[in-house]
């Protein structure tokens, strides 16, 4: 084949190809047909969706729609779960997540009878164990205190700590170690609105400046707007998978409530359709 260009390419002064455009990171978590039954009931329907990394993922829905059941799965502590879900390049459970990933559960998991510093020297302990380790798992200790605001509280015993308060230092076991995913069911709920706007400052710094992935489960809707992008879930399934402004947008709303709102109808709706048309 002749070559008609009026440069060859090889000649000096020649444009340069552009290189080829960088792969987009694989999400943080990836699934598809993810269903959960328990007993004779299905809690979740065939979910497919993606996490993108080192954003703030909103998991928003009422109460009962399935949030919690969603993270157990994703951090590996559900049973009965089928399809494909794969958090940070692995199979959901898999052993070696087990540092990678921070769970918060929505009751605090603190022991009463130790202070601040011993319950989190405990499970540092336990996520990086030896000798040879001491002086990491300090370093570490120190820091998740301070992210969660507790350094004046270090040495009180967690029983003597307000509701708020002992949710902040399950949020710093679960900081310990850097994980790349954070998983916090509900972690603003009983919290005064400064501790909330506290709370939320510091869960965009750690996407921000650490790049890690969040995935925030709520049932108060005005906590959506606070995050990159929203899973929104009723009964069992997601409305919708989308960012703040494109629901908005869709929907014609002025927030992410109405958006919610205006979505539910439209689900209630079609099932009715379906009801009639059987």
């Amino acid at each position: 084949m002749m070559n008609y260009s009026s440069r060859p390419p090889d000649e000096p002064g020649a444009p340069e190809a552009p290189a080829p455009a960088a792969p987009p990171p694989a999400p943080a978590v990836r699934a598809e047909d993810l269903t959960v039954v328990r007993g004779p009931r299905t809690v979740l329907h065939a979910l497919d969706f993606t996490v993108p990394r080192g954003r703030i993922t909103g998991l928003l829905g009422p109460s009962g729609c399935g949030k919690s059941t969603l993270m157990r799965a994703i951090v590996g502590t559900q049973a009965k779960v089928t399809g494909t879900l794969d958090v940070l390049g692995r199979p959901a459970g898999h052993p070696t997540l087990r540092t990678r990933i921070g769970y918060v559960t929505q009751a605090p998991s603190v022991f009463d009878d130790l202070t601040v510093r011993q319950n989190l020297d405990y499970f540092a302990a336990i996520l990086d164990p030896g000798r040879p380790a001491a002086e990491r798992r300090h370093e570490n200790v120190t820091r998740a205190i301070g992210d969660v605001d507790l350094t004046t509280h270090a040495d009180a015993l967690a029983g003597n700590l307000s509701g708020g308060q002992r949710s902040r230092v399950s949020l710093a076991v679960a900081l310990l170690g850097g994980p790349e995913l954070l998983v916090l069911d509900e972690p603003t709920v009983g919290l005064d609105p400064v501790l909330r706007r506290d709370l939320w400052h510091l869960f965009h710094s750690i996407a921000a400046d650490r790049g890690a992935t969040l995935l925030v489960s709520s049932h108060v809707m005005d906590e959506a707007e606070r995050c990159h992008r929203l899973l929104l879930m009723r009964e069992g399934r997601i409305l919708a998978d989308d960012t703040p402004d494109a629901l908005r947008t869709r929907t014609d709303s002025e927030t992410v409530e109405a958006a919610f709102l205006r979505l539910v109808d439209e689900a209630i709706a079609a099932d009715r359709t379906k009801e009639r048309t059987r």
